[in-house]
């Protein structure tokens, strides 16, 4: 452990600067009569160091692809960087601020990355964007191996991140702690808010760890700035970070919550409005004008706003020495240019595996399949699983292991930390230029739930794997046995869960992850093997686009097209159980329509037309039939159809005998028919 020491004193800019930030967060948090002013007054010094003396930005392009990246993990103190962004010249104009809170103002209570510019990414559960961070680490570290040269870094630049004692102890940065650490990710540089104050009262209610030694033993290179307001100090220890390789940095800066309030130092300056009169008292502090509300001096303003100047000549420069680059690394620069623009290499779909001739697997081994058809194609795919990568099929078997000093290849082990994975993909994600993947079995997506939710409100594309998708995971039992998690996933708006019943739908599901640039998707594969379904003689899995297509038309018993009296909605594994069930049923003389359903999104973005000639009004009797919760399943089958599904945990046996003893066999399926008929 270093302990940075003091370089040079504060000058009177500085002080007007870091009051600004302070006076502007106070009174936007005040005039919402709602927020968090405990972190941006505390912290301004801070980042006022880092946004004036280190970070390379451009508030002309918040997208400038070599720009260092600045995350709020603390999301709660947004005002911090709210303040920070319009300062310094991004398009957030001061009438945002004043509208800190409000309903479609650029400036919500916690940031969002779809709504402000210059916001990365989505923070506000404690510990999601110190795992972000992570991630944006692992594909800096990629992208760096692939196309950095010796004389051309192109992809030059850190990681920074404000986290807070709330961050710290939440699960999620342990595990990505770790894994940053195991990879030796020297790309991060994180700023600690230690203040030693939490929303209960002090830390020591219920953090009593030596922090230091913690981050030691995971990897990281640890320094201690003692006094939040020493500029000196943290310039050093900023420096000296960025100075130091072969290690993460995490800059424990001492803080006080709250600076300047009457009530600093407590948890009474964590969050809510403080009160007109606690407003007047903390600008006299300061030293501020007590009766000017949003205040920024003009020398202020000035010297914020060389960062418009400023940004775009290193852009200008940046682009000058990519140009260079083009004309010795031809090839390398258009695969460049193609990843940052996020398109697709031409022909991609062309190698999808037509899948003519296959043999019964499970549709996790067909996903295997379809993903190193793709891989050498795709060079922006990267991904790995939760220490389960044999049993998830997410090798790409052309490449290798990624690991510190081997930051080209592909496949990640993200260990046994499944939140982290998931957290760590959405800052791959949010980074840029790459589509990871992960897997781990479906019902291990509770550990990593609240990522997935905030992948689907950041709009980013990732994919989960998820696999041993229901009671077919047979032996391991109900504590393994995926139940209710398809209806939990379906839960989340703008994420598509995709439950595929044979080799072709896989194959379909992949195709259409790959062109939700913009979401999320999720893919609910099976270990037991599927019935394998005659495409030539049933309809393409090209239906799965539209969430739910007639996979089998009803038929008379001479085999002619009728009517359909019947209809029975299935998806994944159950799809081939529906389709022996039709079988008889219409030998039986009752014309049975087959509907395979493998993604309730897809469907409810159709028109109501396609809709209705998928699930007639008129046909009343509809069974779902689907190896988790009926939860949700009423919506497709109506009021006058039914259910086959699990409605309770599964049970410790052979795949089979789970399925049999749980209904679902082409008798159940009959009986349960024969009565809505």
């Amino acid at each position: 452990m270093s302990t940075a020491t003091q370089m040079k004193p504060t000058t009177d800019i500085d002080t007007l600067c870091i009051n600004t930030i302070r006076t502007l967060s106070l009174d936007a948090v005040q005039k919402a009569n709602s927020g968090h002013p405990g972190l941006p007054l505390g912290m301004a010094p801070a980042a006022y160091v880092l946004w004036t003396k280190f970070l390379r930005h451009n508030p002309k392009n918040p997208k400038w692809f070599n720009r260092d990246r600045f995350l709020l993990s603390a999301g709660h103190g947004s005002m911090l960087l709210y303040s920070l962004l319009h300062l310094t010249g991004y398009d957030l104009p001061l009438e945002e601020l004043k509208h800190f809170r409000q309903l479609h103002s650029k400036t919500p209570g916690h940031p969002e990355n779809i709504l402000t510019p210059g916001v990365e990414i989505t923070t506000g559960p404690l510990g999601q964007g110190f795992a972000n961070g992570v991630g944006m680490g692992i594909a800096q570290k990629h992208l760096q191996a692939l196309f950095n040269r010796p004389k051309h870094k192109i992809i030059d630049h850190f990681i920074y991140c404000i986290c807070s004692d709330g961050d710290l102890m939440e699960g999620v940065s342990y595990e990505s702690s770790s894994l940053a650490g195991h990879l030796a990710l020297d790309n991060l540089i994180y700023l600690y808010d230690d203040n030693q104050v939490t929303i209960d009262g002090p830390t020591s209610l219920a953090f009593s760890e030596d922090v230091t030694k913690r981050f030691e033993a995971a990897g990281w290179e640890v320094s201690v700035v003692e006094d939040g307001n020493d500029l000196a100090a943290i310039e050093s220890a900023i420096a000296t970070a960025r100075n130091s390789t072969g290690k993460p940095k995490l800059i424990r800066i001492k803080t006080i919550i709250g600076f300047g309030m009457p009530k600093q130092g407590t948890n009474k300056a964590h969050s809510d409005a403080p009160g007109p009169d606690a407003v007047k008292e903390t600008k006299r502090n300061l030293g501020w004008p007590e009766n000017k509300d949003f205040f920024i001096p003009k020398e202020v303003l000035t010297h914020f706003r060389t960062a418009v100047k400023d940004g775009p000549k290193r852009e200008k420069e940046w682009e000058a020495s990519v140009k260079k680059y083009s004309k010795t690394f031809p090839e390398l620069a258009k695969t460049l240019r193609e990843t940052r623009t996020g398109k697709l290499p031409e022909g991609w779909e062309k190698l999808l595996p037509d899948f003519d001739g296959v043999e019964a697997k499970a549709t996790r081994a067909y996903s295997g399949d379809v993903i190193n058809a793709i891989a050498d194609k795709i060079p922006q795919l990267i991904g790995g699983s939760g220490d389960l990568t044999p049993s998830n099929n997410t090798y790409i078997k052309s490449s290798s292991n990624f690991e510190a000093g081997r930051y080209a290849n592909r496949n990640i082990h993200f260990g046994i930390r499944e939140h982290a994975m998931g957290s760590t993909m959405n800052g791959m994600a949010l980074y840029g230029s790459v589509i990871p993947f992960g897997g781990t079995f479906q019902t291990f997506s509770d550990y990593m739930r609240p990522a997935i939710r905030l992948a689907a409100l950041s709009h980013i594309q990732v994919i989960y794997v998820f696999t041993h998708d229901s009671i077919g995971l047979g032996e391991d039992g109900p504590t393994h046995q995926s139940v209710e998690h398809l209806a939990a996933l379906r839960a989340i708006p703008n994420l598509a869960l995709i439950r595929p019943c044979d080799a072709f739908e896989v194959r379909e599901a992949w195709r259409a992850a790959l062109h939700r640039e913009s979401a999320p998707t999720a893919f609910a594969l099976s270990r037991q093997k599927v019935a394998l379904i005659d495409r030539k003689k049933f309809a393409s899995a090209n239906g799965l686009h539209k969430g739910a297509y007639v996979l089998a038309e009803a038929e008379s018993k001479n085999g002619k097209a009728a009517k359909p009296k019947l209809i029975l909605i299935a998806t994944g594994s159950e799809v081939g159980l529906a389709m022996e069930a039709r079988e008889k049923l219409q030998k039986a003389g009752t014309p049975t329509r087959v509907v395979s359903m493998p993604c309730w999104q897809f469907f409810d973005e159709q028109t109501a037309k396609y809709k209705e000639s998928v699930l007639p009004s008129n046909v009343r009797a509809r069974l779902a039939i689907e190896a988790g919760v009926s939860l949700g399943w009423a919506k497709y089958t109506g009021e006058h159809g039914d259910t086959l599904c699990v409605d309770k945990f599964g049970a410790s046996a052979p795949a089979e005998d789970v399925f049999r003893d749980y209904g679902f066999t082409v008798e159940n399926v009959i009986k349960k028919a024969k009565r809505l008929l």
